[in-house]
């Protein structure tokens, strides 16, 4: 991919961050709410408007993976095995269930109505939050994965389900029985992320290996010739090249271009669809943990925050921040035609 522009300041911080490494940040779909998970056993609700902690919820274990309900409530996966939702304004806390090993991610689906969560017990469990609180009401369903279970995204009634081995599963939520598809990472190192495009023709998957991979649902010839990769989150120094894991994708809500975030302290925005660097901010001081644009696109929250890649070392603190986007950093720039000869 061909490069572009460096813009200086990170944002604006969040104040009260968590105190160990966010596992993942998330706008609303209706508002600036912002549900941050950490290493430090919270989730944590803020007023990114006002840069207020409004609500702080304490679990038994670290939390892995976060998303809301509504602007009233919202779920958590936690290292204790569990899933929780929360009433974000009575702080009222309900049980939807467990896994049998750390649950490292979770979303709820607008669609179907349900909360999916992936556990690293290699199982794949869909809860009807109606049911809180009543395990045997919530529980959908619990679908065997091919190995532990590293990212999901939803689009419409689609769910990615990227796990290690480098297995990709995608399933349709009207018919949990088999993947509608059972897929190989084509990237050849272990998957870090997998975010599906807004259009819903597919998805990207992101991998330790300072690469991204641009995939695509439909199977037919002419559609899968689409599909590529590209390296990123790299730099060359005395002539070795070093590779950075690429721990995080944001789509834009209004574009379809993405943001990615990777070891290296960057955040590198991209035209999927015309293989360009957009932009490159200036870089963060730790590594990029997870990111998210809010619902009209006009803010990136970041969390800056270091994942231990390098083992237990002095590290920046962890922080969140907020930055307002410039059309110029996201939207994707027309292709030039060729003038015609005189």
């Amino acid at each position: 991919m061909s490069t572009a522009t460096t813009t200086p300041t990170g944002g604006r911080e969040l104040s009260q961050p968590p105190s160990d490494g966010i596992s993942n940040l998330r706008f609303s779909n209706h508002s600036d709410l912002l549900l941050v998970s950490s290493w430090d056993k919270t989730l944590r609700l803020y007023d990114v408007g006002e840069n207020f902690l409004k609500a702080e919820f304490l679990h038994a274990g670290p939390v892995l993976d976060c998303c809301f309900h509504d602007d009233s409530s919202g779920f958590s996966a936690s290292a204790d095995h569990t899933v929780r939702r929360y009433v974000f304004g009575s702080g009222k806390e309900d049980f939807l269930g467990r896994h049998d090993a750390p649950v490292r991610c979770v979303e709820y689906s607008y669609a179907a109505g349900q909360v999916i969560t992936g556990s690293w017990d290699k199982t794949l469990k869909c809860w009807d939050p109606r049911g809180a609180n009543s395990s045997d009401r919530a529980l959908v369903g619990t679908y065997l994965q091919p190995e532990r279970v590293y990212s999901l995204s939803l689009v419409g009634y689609r769910l990615v389900v990227a796990t290690a081995g480098r297995h990709v599963n995608v399933y349709d939520l009207r018919n949990m029985s088999q993947p509608e598809q059972r897929r190989e990472s084509s990237l050849k190192y272990q998957t870090r992320s997998v975010r599906c495009y807004p259009n819903g023709t597919g998805f990207a998957l992101s991998s330790i290996e300072g690469r991204v991979a641009m995939e695509f649902f439909d199977l037919s010839e002419a559609a899968q010739a689409k599909k590529y990769a590209f390296k990123c989150h790299r730099k060359s120094e005395a002539g070795r090249d070093i590779v950075y894991p690429v721990n995080a994708m944001a789509f834009h809500p209004i574009y379809g271009t993405f943001a990615t975030g990777g070891c290296d302290g960057y955040v590198n925005v991209w035209d999927g669809n015309n293989k360009k660097r957009l932009y490159q901010y200036s870089k963060y001081p730790t590594s990029i943990a997870a990111l998210s644009f809010s619902r009209d696109g006009l803010l990136l929250a970041v969390a800056s925050s270091y994942t231990y890649e390098e083992g237990e070392i002095l590290h920046e603190p962890d922080a969140i921040f907020v930055r307002n986007i410039n059309e110029v950093e996201v939207k994707p720039k027309p292709k030039a035609l060729p003038v015609p000869p005189p």
